[in-house]
């Protein structure tokens, strides 16, 4: 955001007629701006936790996969469970970010009047 500058001119006595004194204003804030940013870093992290669960999910198969060919005398359980979490949380923050995507698509259509 840019601030806006005001020009005035000086009310108080100088030697210099006509001085010009440069004020800066505060930051407005714009709601726009601020739903766009908001939707925009949704979508970032919504992307970001579909890889790293998938990620996960993929460590997890390969766990179960290993687990299965392993001795049976060694019990290590629960990843088929890891696993399952995991992909239920790729399945819904890729939902999330589409419905962010779709949501901000919406207003920039809204904004630029198609």
């Amino acid at each position: 955001m840019k601030t806006q500058k005001i020009i005035q001119q000086s009310s108080m006595p100088s030697s210099t007629p006509n001085k010009l004194v440069l004020r800066r204003t505060r930051k407005r804030f714009n709601p726009k701006v601020f739903i766009n940013r908001t939707i925009e870093t949704f979508a970032i992290g919504s992307l970001l936790l579909t890889g790293f669960s998938g990620v996960g999910a993929m460590g997890c198969w390969g766990m179960e996969i290993i687990e299965t060919n392993a001795d049976p005398n060694i019990i290590i359980s629960g990843w088929q469970q890891q696993k399952n979490i995991c992909l239920g949380a790729i399945l819904v923050s890729f939902s999330a970010f589409l419905g962010s995507s779709l949501i901000g698509a919406s207003f920039s259509i809204q904004r630029d009047k198609f």
